[in-house]
């Protein structure tokens, strides 16, 4: 890995049922009837206005001051009203490019929590797709807790992008559904494999270390180049646990040190942070520690996490020390971090 962040492979991972915007961000908006929506702007520069539809306002996300919009918009752009779906998809169609511009190398994609029900999530995968596959010229990367839907999402983008871009990634394989494997070895495609146990995630560096180990072998055996394996450590929010920073970055390190440099290390980078302010800061902190230690990829949101940004910061400023003292464990349970954020010592940084 580059220490410029050159070679670092981002996987977009902003195509997510799961996305929440608050009702209270300056996205969320009252048009000129006074109808409540997502405000953006599309391809063209033209600011539009998702609307949002009467039923959702009724939805438990909603009555919590969330709105799941990425999940709206594939509902309303499959089957909502005539009048919305033309708005719906040109949301979609925008975070998708915007995600490609800030320089991502796969889109992931997920469903999984447009429905409840098998069928409705398989019709969505395979929609989105179809809609996602011919308007970016990089490849999608399939992302779900059900092999089910893994499966048929990336059967469907390799159809897609036969001869067009690269195979599709599977998002991901794990020791509780190792079959997987199979799939991402018949498509000849890169896997995301994580650390996870066959039952449970795991306690901390070690067992991270071991359960990784095990489906990197797996991979290897099932055929797969050792090129196309990404290993998710598994990246835990600190403010559930001050330990969890180091188990990660502890694991990168071991996994690296043990496989060398052909495999990828990856992981939701931005989880770290959840639940605690200034997201921005620990963010790059997080991700200039993760490369130090050994990760070349993450599963990030490029137009927010910018690698080059990060590894170009001061890194001797006190909210960067304040930061990296959060993930050594030197801060417990982020008390230096919290205080200073409360007298406005973080306010620079976050700019």
């Amino acid at each position: 890995m580059s220490t410029t962040g050159q070679d670092f492979v981002v996987i977009g991972e902003n195509i997510h049922a799961t996305r929440v915007l608050l009702q209270k961000s300056e996205r969320i908006a009252a048009n000129e009837q006074g109808g409540e929506g997502i405000v953006f702007v599309d391809e063209d520069g033209a600011s539009r206005h998702l609307r949002i539809p009467e039923e959702e306002k009724h939805s438990q996300a909603y009555l919590e001051g969330r709105i799941k919009h990425v999940r709206l918009a594939v509902q309303i752009a499959m089957a909502g009203a005539e009048r919305d779906r033309p708005t719906a998809l040109s949301y979609l169609h925008t975070l998708a490019r915007r995600q490609v511009k800030a320089g991502a190398h796969f889109l992931d994609v997920n469903v999984d929590e447009i429905s409840t029900k098998l069928d409705d999530q398989l019709e969505a995968i395979r929609w989105l797709v179809r809609e996602l596959a011919p308007l970016v010229d990089i490849p999608l990367s399939i992302d779900s807790s059900n092999l089910e839907i893994i499966t048929a999402g990336v059967v469907e983008a390799a159809a897609a992008a036969a001869g067009r871009v690269g195979p599709p990634m599977l998002n991901s394989a794990s020791l509780e559904r190792i079959e997987a494997l199979d799939v991402a070895a018949r498509l000849h495609g890169p896997v995301v494999v994580t650390a996870a146990g066959e039952s449970g995630m795991p306690t901390g560096a070690e067992e991270r270390v071991l359960n990784a180990s095990r489906m990197v072998e797996a991979s290897l055996k099932a055929g797969i180049p050792s090129d196309q394996i990404f290993v998710d450590p598994l990246v835990f929010p600190i403010a559930v646990d001050s330990e969890y920073g180091r188990h990660c970055l502890d694991a990168i390190a071991e996994l690296r040190r043990r496989f060398g440099t052909e495999i990828h290390i990856t992981g939701g980078m931005s989880n770290v942070s959840f639940g605690l302010p200034n997201r921005r800061l620990l963010n790059d902190a997080f991700l200039i520690l993760a490369i130090e230690a050994g990760a070349d990829s993450g599963i990030v949101d490029p137009t927010v996490v910018n690698v080059q940004r990060a590894l170009a910061a001061d890194r001797t400023t006190r909210p960067f020390q304040l930061a990296f003292d959060v993930f050594t464990g030197a801060d417990e349970n982020c008390r230096a971090y919290m205080k200073a954020y409360r007298a406005g010592e973080l306010t620079l940084s976050a700019s």
